[in-house]
């Protein structure tokens, strides 16, 4: 994919990730990495050969120590946005989906912190999430 700008092309570089929304009282589940400083939808990229479900289902166990459901998978959307910490004309493709869970929701893996957050908390979140938090908002799902 390519930018075109005055006459000079610059190439996008894209990150595809998976995210899973969870919305309890209006609130969003959301995880921070060691070493981040922004929280993120959990989720992660897929490996090798996985499905969608296959690597939401994958990620969302190591990071939560949660089994998502997956004959509940339900797909939100898909939203981009220049990734966080990276270089400008970096973006990260998060495709979202919802489920339903079993377990007890337990920082696992690479995270360090779970938290749920509100519209107002969008200053603690990467810029694609702005996107989804904007999108759940406007769905009268946020508070």
């Amino acid at each position: 994919m390519y930018i075109h700008r005055n006459t000079r092309a610059m190439q996008i570089k894209v990150i595809d990730k998976l995210a899973w929304i969870e919305i309890k009282d209006k609130l969003i589940l959301s995880t921070k990495s060691y070493g981040k400083d922004k929280y993120y939808i959990p989720g992660g990229k897929r490996e090798n050969g996985e499905t969608d479900e296959q690597a939401l289902y994958r990620e969302i166990k190591e990071e939560l120590s949660i089994e998502i459901k997956k004959d509940t998978i339900k797909l939100v959307g898909v939203f981009q946005a220049q990734a966080h910490g990276h270089p400008t004309g970096t973006n990260v493709k998060m495709t979202c989906y919802t489920a339903d869970f079993t377990g007890q929701l337990k920082a696992d893996s690479e995270i360090e912190e779970i938290n749920w957050l509100n519209y107002s908390d969008k200053d603690k979140i990467s810029e694609v999430d702005k996107l989804i938090f904007d999108f759940l908002y406007e769905k009268g799902l946020l508070d």
